[in-house]
């Protein structure tokens, strides 16, 4: 798996790099997506010991797309980190606690030299960037456009509301800021709708899918997971269920025919149905489509 991560992507599931058992098992646990980590889920004294086993781990045969998050600029590991797991095995990169667009172009350059030494074309990789301080949200504009391999950025809600001392409430009204700071720095940028935050509550999936439904209504589009139980939640969440795609379905079929017949506005089910809404209805269908074709 060399490719970059395709669009509609929902679960992406973190595993501490350096505990075997759970990095064996994380890629059978259904999700789109896994995130192997070398940032907080892995002590100083571990990091060095980490990294072959996660380059291990990406090397065996998986049905999950493969990211490593690296430890951030601020740190002094994030340099070794990429020069120890890039290779053809991986398909992307998460960079935590992006703060401005010349830190992600800096791991982009030692991104593409590492590229280059494992004999893959520069800018082969993703590229996914976690905002969760105040200075992230504020400089989301530029870092989401900061380089053309970032394929998606996500919000990371627990440093974010440390960073701001936030109360981090079920409701989670405290991170609606963030989350429109990114819906509208991705679409600004042309790059994949963002992904949403970790929810901290392991055992409470009461409150994962309430999150995961608050991230879908301000315009993201998958969620980071820290538990397998999440991943059904999430999968929930993100897909298109079978009445939404028979109502876009029928959107698109009925303003087709009246679009043959020179009409651009309709109603539909006694909704006012224009050229915004039949976009919408497309956007839909193609998740669907691709995730059909994902479970094919």
């Amino acid at each position: 798996m060399t490719a970059k991560a395709p669009a509609g992507l929902r679960s992406y599931l973190f595993a501490p790099g350096n505990h075997a058992r759970r990095v064996e098992k994380v890629f059978t646990a259904g999700a789109d997506a896994v995130i192997l980590d070398l940032e907080d889920a892995v002590a100083h004294a571990e990091k060095a010991a980490a990294r072959p086993l996660v380059v291990a781990a990406m090397q065996r045969p998986r049905d999950a797309h493969g990211f490593v998050r690296v430890n951030g600029l601020d740190s002094p590991y994030w340099q070794k980190d990429l020069d120890a797991v890039v290779g053809p095995w991986l398909d992307g990169v998460v960079l935590p606690k992006a703060e401005s667009a010349a830190q992600v172009q800096a791991l982009e350059a030692h991104l593409s030299a590492c590229e280059l030494r494992a004999g893959m074309a520069p800018g082969t990789l993703d590229l996914m960037l976690i905002v969760e301080t105040a200075r992230g949200i504020v400089h989301a504009d530029a870092i989401a456009a900061a380089s053309p391999r970032i394929g998606r950025i996500a919000l990371g809600g627990g440093d974010y509301s440390n960073d701001l001392d936030l109360e981090w409430t079920a409701e989670e009204e405290a991170l609606a800021y963030g989350r429109a700071r990114l819906a509208h720095a991705s679409r600004a940028a042309g790059i994949e709708a963002p992904v949403d935050t970790v929810v901290i509550e392991v055992r409470d999936q009461a409150r994962f899918r309430r999150s995961a439904l608050n991230g879908r209504r301000l315009g993201f589009r998958g969620k980071l997971c820290i538990h397998p139980d999440q991943i059904a939640p999430c999968h929930e969440v993100f897909t298109p269920d079978a009445a939404e795609i028979a109502r876009a379905r029928a959107i698109v079929a009925a303003f087709r025919e009246a679009e043959a017949r020179g009409v651009a506005s309709i109603q539909v089910e006694g909704v006012f149905v224009d050229y915004p809404v039949v976009y919408r209805a497309q956007r839909i269908l193609a998740l669907a489509d691709r995730l059909a074709l994902k479970r094919g």
